[in-house]
């Protein structure tokens, strides 16, 4: 298979095995340690997308592109190895409380580091149009993320919808950052950053 295929071929590959992954999951038929083993594949597709759309990019990615791309990679690999280990520890073992408060907190410091990044972006990009198309972006998304954040709670306030985890606000947020890219890329026929 060649790797010079277009945008929409990897995103929807790599959406197509994302659903799968987690159709296997939701219907019970793999473990949660096998689902987070699995979730690699999408991960490396989602990567994949992003350097085929930076390619594609009417701008040229400079090299604060490229050091944020190794940043999210370590960062999004750490957080799936980590999400692993402490899903397997906690199923398997009888942890004590500062064992799991420590286990638990990992993957959020691992997604801590994936924000930590796009700041790093936004501080190294010294293209000031792309860096204006990444705090776009940051901002479109900060913004759904926040809003589903703020109505979902006034929701469950009114038990009208059931609660959900908190985490599920950074998924809104990088949804969010999806949706900035597209909104870019149609208004300025640039993604920005991905």
């Amino acid at each position: 298979m060649k790797l010079s295929r277009t945008l929409p071929f990897w995103a929807g590959l790599t959406f197509a095995t994302f659903g799968a992954v987690m159709g296997l999951a939701l219907t019970d038929a793999i473990n949660t340690v096998t689902t987070m083993i699995l979730m690699i594949v999408p991960a490396g597709l989602f990567f994949q997308t992003m350097r085929v759309g930076g390619r594609n990019a009417a701008c040229a990615r400079g090299e604060a592109q490229r050091r944020y791309l190794k940043r999210v990679a370590i960062f999004s690999s750490l957080y799936l190895v980590v999400l692993a280990v402490q899903v397997s520890w906690l199923s398997d073992h009888d942890a004590t409380m500062p064992v799991r408060a420590g286990l638990s907190v990992l993957p959020g410091l691992a997604v801590l580091g994936i924000f930590w990044s796009i700041g790093r972006l936004i501080l190294e990009e010294q293209d000031e149009f792309i860096r204006m198309l990444i705090i776009r972006q940051t901002l479109i998304a900060t913004g759904l993320a926040l809003g589903f954040a703020t109505l979902w709670g006034f929701l469950e306030a009114g038990d009208a919808v059931a609660h959900i985890d908190a985490y599920w606000y950074a998924v809104a947020f990088f949804f969010g950052q999806l949706i900035g890219a597209i909104s870019n890329k149609i208004s300025y026929d640039s993604w920005g950053s991905l």
